[in-house]
């Protein structure tokens, strides 16, 4: 990926290379692996409009767009190689898709090519962030090895949001394509979806301002009580918005009323809450 090739450090070699490509593989399989074995995914895949597939391919590139510009703070990068770098992340979540959903026997080549598409499309975006993710953030040297920067220069408001968006994408979408959702949705009262939210809310100020996370002191530090609470509340926006956007591509909003759509999208927010918290403090 073109994040080997810097002004700054040699250029790596073909095994440094291919020890790349094997944690984006890795990272793309650890944080996916639940989505490729969940049937509900798969009839997500053989039955969602191509425009939400467009849709959905579109906001995952603009993920990576985002995550790639700002990850390891590479800011000698250009737009040009971050743009590469993302191509070909998708390239191997797309690759990756086929090959397990092939080997599980969940797609074949007697299937019309329209339902091949979708499954692994549907399946193929989530492994990507993985990719992504695993290729900056599961080697052994470091991300600044031989860069000489301050991994606190640089992180700011935009690069926290990627970092949280992807984090959100990454847990909740590995729940919301299941019927448990819907059934929380339709039967959890609103007094208890208060509760959630709260609770959300909590979990979110541990992990970012309380816990001593890795990463809290760095890229999270906030000592008055207002940006503590600005910090907090905007965690668990980003947690609810993905977790509707990613709810509404598979369909759990078709057909619902006003409240059962909140419902799921509180209920999902929980897990998302997790991923995002945990996005700004570890995926950097």
């Amino acid at each position: 990926m073109s994040r080997r090739k810097s002004t700054k450090i040699k250029e790596r070699s073909i095994t440094e290379s291919l020890q790349e490509y094997g944690r984006g593989v890795a990272g793309g399989l650890m944080f996916s692996l639940p989505l490729l074995y969940t049937m509900e995914v798969w009839w997500a895949g053989f039955n969602t409009h191509p425009y939400r597939l467009l849709a959905y391919v579109l906001t995952t590139f603009l993920l990576l767009l985002g995550y790639n510009r700002y990850a390891g703070l590479r800011r000698d990068r250009s737009m040009t190689e971050v743009a590469i770098d993302s191509v070909e992340e998708m390239g191997i979540g797309l690759f990756l898709a086929f090959l397990v959903l092939f080997l599980l026997g969940r797609i074949t080549f007697e299937m019309p090519i329209n339902e091949i598409a979708g499954v692994i499309v549907v399946e193929a975006m989530t492994v990507a962030i993985g990719v992504s993710v695993g290729t900056a953030q599961l080697g052994a040297g470091g991300k600044d090895e031989g860069m000489g920067v301050n991994s606190k220069d640089g992180i700011h408001f935009g690069a926290q949001i990627v970092f949280a968006f992807c984090g959100a994408v990454l847990f909740a979408a590995n729940l919301a394509p299941t019927e448990e959702i819907v059934i929380i949705g339709i039967q959890t009262s609103w007094l208890k979806l208060i509760g959630v939210a709260v609770f959300s809310l909590l979990i979110a100020f541990l992990i970012l301002h309380y816990s001593d996370f890795k990463g809290a002191g760095e890229f999270v530090r906030a000592d008055h009580p207002t940006l503590i609470l600005l910090g907090t509340v905007v965690t668990y926006a980003i947690a609810l918005s993905s977790s509707a956007l990613i709810l509404w591509f598979f369909g759990r909003f078709d057909g619902v009323t006003m409240f059962t759509a909140l419902a799921q999208t509180v209920a999902l927010g929980l897990a998302a809450t997790l991923g995002a918290s945990a996005g700004r403090l570890l995926l950097q």
